[in-house]
């Protein structure tokens, strides 16, 4: 089942009215929460912890993509302003999260937010957590899989209506041939986008699988592509980084094609202004880091679950083109689009 509790967990009530006290005094004095501002891979944020909430947010992050960096800059905010104690940890491999997961339950949080890149995976992990009396989240990946997997609330975007969409969006734009690249095989999220273009779009469509570790790899596979069918005239890529990588693969295979892509940064703004991208498909990675951390505090003080553990909370799908690129361009500037 799913159904979440009409109040919060008893044995947890009091640091909800600890909390309360707390925002009423800091109404006279500050201090109340804080953060001392460490990093490292397992960063904790609110050490000054007001709430006595302590939260593990789990990802599938890969070493130096900057996507997660706007989904922990958001959880973050969220720990800062509760007062709750953040762990931050993640692995690409499915393994490692579930080993994640099992190590924050031993450290007896309070809550655990995680992806769902690979939900079969982590089946085994989310019912210990839950067998624990610890409430999970998710975020991100995974919109088919959170309700049945026991999950208590989910923030994220529909991939499958972002990737039809996009589809839409292709159409609009006269495109003909299509190069969805996938740079995870076996991700559900980035298959559900490919899966929605291919549903809408009128034109042909075609899967592309690459090494997302290593970007030249991206590069010289998405040139290949390029050159060995030169009627592909739109590559669509599932992350910002990824984006840029194909960039430079159209200009390698002398190649007419245009770029779309999935996820947003500040490198991915310039390149719309430019043109190098004709445009990106934002899901709002700081608003889906700091709604899943802030879930946790609302569920302890407050009893409240988004969506009332029956609907996702959705962040995305919006497109960002040459044409409105200017007004999200400071927060990107910022790292929080």
């Amino acid at each position: 089942m799913n159904s979440a509790p009409s109040r919060p967990v008893p044995s947890r009530s009091a640091r909800g009215t600890a909390l309360a006290a707390c925002a009423a005094v800091s109404l006279l004095a500050s201090g109340c929460t804080g953060s001392d501002g460490a990093d490292s891979d397992a960063t904790t944020a609110g050490r000054a912890s007001a709430s006595g909430i302590k939260v593990a947010l789990i990802t599938h992050s890969a070493p130096g993509d900057k996507f997660w960096e706007r989904v922990r800059k958001g959880a973050e905010a969220a720990a800062a302003k509760d007062g709750i104690e953040l762990s931050y940890q993640s692995d690409p491999e499915a393994a490692g999260q579930v080993k994640l997961v099992r190590e924050a339950i031993a450290d007896k949080v309070d809550g655990i937010a995680l992806t769902l890149a690979k939900p079969e995976a982590m089946k085994s992990a989310v019912a210990a957590a839950k067998a624990a009396g610890i409430p999970v989240v998710g975020l991100n990946s995974g919109i088919d899989a959170w309700k049945s997997g026991g999950l208590m609330q989910y923030f994220g975007q529909d991939e499958s209506v972002a990737g039809r969409a996009v589809g839409d969006k292709l159409d609009s734009l006269r495109a003909q041939h299509a190069l969805c690249v996938i740079h995870e095989r076996g991700n559900v999220a980035m298959e559900a986008r490919c899966a929605g273009v291919k549903k809408t779009f009128g034109g042909r469509t075609e899967i592309l699988y690459v090494d997302g570790t290593d970007d030249d790899a991206v590069t010289d596979s998405v040139a290949a592509a390029l050159r060995q069918d030169p009627s592909i005239d739109e590559a669509v890529m599932n992350g910002a980084q990824f984006a840029l990588d194909a960039v430079k693969s159209v200009k390698d295979a002398s190649s007419k094609a245009k770029i779309a892509t999935f996820d947003l940064n500040d490198d991915i703004v310039k390149s719309v202004q430019s043109g190098d991208v004709q445009f990106a498909v934002d899901q709002q990675p700081y608003l889906q880091g700091y709604l899943a951390v802030d879930a946790f505090w609302l569920y302890e003080t407050n009893g409240n679950v988004s969506g009332g553990g029956e609907a996702p909370v959705l962040t995305g799908p919006a497109f960002v083109t040459k044409e409105n690129v200017a007004s999200v361009a400071k927060y990107a500037a910022k790292g929080t689009r």
